[in-house]
This record gives C-alpha cells, structure tokens and sequence, in this order.
C-alpha cells in the first residue's frame, strides 16, 4: 500500500508542475464571478439566493460539464504522453506492476477532477453570494449536495472514458477529440426502447431529481446500474490493453 501510495504521490507531483495545472483551477474561479454578474444584470430574478446559484450552476448542464471538459484535457495525456515522449519504457523498467501504474495514474485522475469540483463548488457559492441573498430561496444544502454528486459522476465517468481511449490510442488529441465528441452526443435523445442501454441518456443523472426520466420506463437506479457496467468496462479494456502491450 505503502509502494502505491508512493506512485500516486510521484503522479501528482508530475501533473502538478506543469504550467497548464493551475490554469484550469483559475478558470472555475473566474467563470462563476463572470456568470453571476451577467444573470445579476440582465436576469436578476433568476435566482433568490446563493443556494440556488450554486445548486442550478453545479449541475452537468451548467459548470458541472466544464469541470468535466477540463479534467478530460488536462488528464487526457496522463497515459499517452508516457508512449509519444518515450518515458514508458523507464517507468515499466522499476520494480512496480503494470497494473499499479496504471491504477495510480487513474487515481490522480480522479483526485485531479476532485480538485476541479471543490475550486468549482466554493467558487459557485462565494460567487452566488456576491451577486445574490445569501438567505432566501427555496434550494437549501442538500440540493447543493445533490448537483454535486450529479456532476461528480457525470465527470468521473467521462474522465474514465477518456483515461480508456488515451490506454487505448496512446494519442492524446485522439483520446480529446473522441471525448469531447461523446460530450455533444449525450445531448442527443434518440425516442427509441434500445437507446437507454446506451451511455449518454443514462449520464446525467440530475434529470431524476425533479422524478423525470431521459427516456420512458428509465429509472435512477437503471441508470446507476448502467453508469456501473460502462465503468467496469472502460477500466477492464484500458487495463487489460496496457497489461498486455509491448513497449519495446
């Protein structure tokens, strides 16, 4: 546990120092301060309280989804880097398994998205109490909690898909591009019984809050269950592939 906990650590490092890393933290700071002031002047009314900000904000279609563009591009070369910059080799040459690597490279991944989304959620709200009350209004904590757990899933899971995709291609404009193209297509609904086994109708999970369903005879716990099995399956084929590759 020790050794993992070790490669976790040397992953965060290596994110850590390069220019890019703070750039996406300033930018969900900057954006809410921005968004409130334009809905504060043109649109006062939309919103009551900070509360309500935050929790309508935090959600996948509002900043949630760029908390998720942005942990897809500043991850998306955690992996593929490794091959283009011929870095792999020394790393696969220490004493540590290849699914240890992997694995703790998926976890900064994670842990970089989280860092994402606590900036995002504590800039949200000073924001939300900046332009608006911070009483009043009908959204309390636990709407807040719940658009945070929307919007945690919807970017962990595409994260995941783009962690896969970059294991995969080793390419990390192909592993953006794919991404970013999945991310238009989970705007699509298609009124057919066979889509909601597909990933996009089942992504965002916030449409069950108000008990509405992306597609008839859908649930929260069917789309749970199916957010599961894509997840299993986008780790299986990534760690499957970088166990078995040759890097010689």
């Amino acid at each position: 546990m020790r050794k993992f906990n070790y490669l976790v650590l040397n992953e965060w490092l290596k994110l850590s120092k390069k220019r890019s890393f703070f750039v996406p933290h300033v930018l969900l700071i900057l954006l809410p301060l921005l968004l409130g002031y334009m809905i504060k002047a043109f649109s006062e009314e939309s919103f009551a309280s900070a509360s309500e900000f935050t929790a309508v904000m935090l959600q996948p279609t509002g900043i949630g989804q760029v908390i998720a563009i942005l942990a897809i591009i500043g991850t998306a070369g955690i992996v593929s880097k490794e091959y283009s910059q011929g870095t792999i080799k020394f790393l696969l040459i220490r004493a540590r398994s290849r699914m240890a690597i992997l694995a703790s490279k998926y976890v900064t991944v994670l842990l970089f998205a989280l860092s994402l989304t606590a900036v995002a959620a504590v800039a949200v709200y000073l924001s939300g109490a900046i332009w608006f009350d911070v009483g009043g209004g009908e959204a309390g904590i636990r709407d807040i909690l719940f658009s945070l757990l929307y919007g945690c899933v919807y970017t962990v899971v595409y994260v995941t898909l783009a962690f896969m995709i970059g294991v995969l291609t080793t390419s990390t404009g192909v592993t953006i591009g794919i991404t970013m193209f999945a991310l238009t297509l989970d705007k699509v609904v298609i009124y057919r019984d066979f889509y909601k086994y597909f990933l996009f109708p089942n992504i965002n999970l916030s449409v069950y809050h108000n008990n509405a369903a992306p597609l008839p005879g859908m649930t929260l716990g069917f789309s749970i269950v199916m957010l599961a099995v894509y997840l299993i399956a986008f780790l299986l084929a990534g760690f499957v592939v970088f166990r078995r590759r040759d890097v010689a």
